[in-house]
């Protein structure tokens, strides 16, 4: 069922279906791992997409001056994305840490690895989409 949703590209729903998986298996296969893995980077990806477009065009309106009627609108939807991506990624950094890594079992250390380096792009996410340490946060 979730490759079904890997091919529509309703990842969203891909994640709440592996969510659910990670959840109430205690040992996920190989396939499982990779879909979930999937699901999450996809969802991230979408969001860092759209704050790269939002972005643009808010520094367009502020290059306008004259302080545009917009900006303000531009601005809190540009924080509602940011909000959004820093929950998914939140969300990915706690299933692993409180459902996957906890579950793989310690003759498997290939799972451990795949789990540790999956929380890679869940702290990319933070870091990059939500422009930590700029002047934004």
């Amino acid at each position: 069922m979730c490759a079904a949703r890997a091919q529509a590209e309703r990842h969203d729903e891909m994640v709440e279906f592996m969510k659910r998986v990670a959840q109430t298996k205690p040992k996920m296969e190989l396939e499982e791992r990779n879909l979930l893995s999937v699901a999450y980077k996809n969802v991230v990806s979408a969001r860092r997409a759209s704050l790269r477009v939002i972005s643009s065009i808010e520094a367009r309106e502020q290059e306008k001056g004259g302080g545009s009627a917009v900006l303000p609108n531009i601005a809190a939807y540009r924080r509602s994305v940011e909000d959004e991506l820093q929950a998914i990624c939140n969300d990915v950094l706690a299933l692993i840490d409180d459902y996957c890594l906890e579950n793989a079992p310690e003759t498997e250390p290939d799972s451990h690895v795949f789990y540790q380096k999956m929380k890679v792009p869940g702290w990319e996410g933070l870091g990059l989409g939500l422009g930590l340490g700029s002047a934004r946060r």
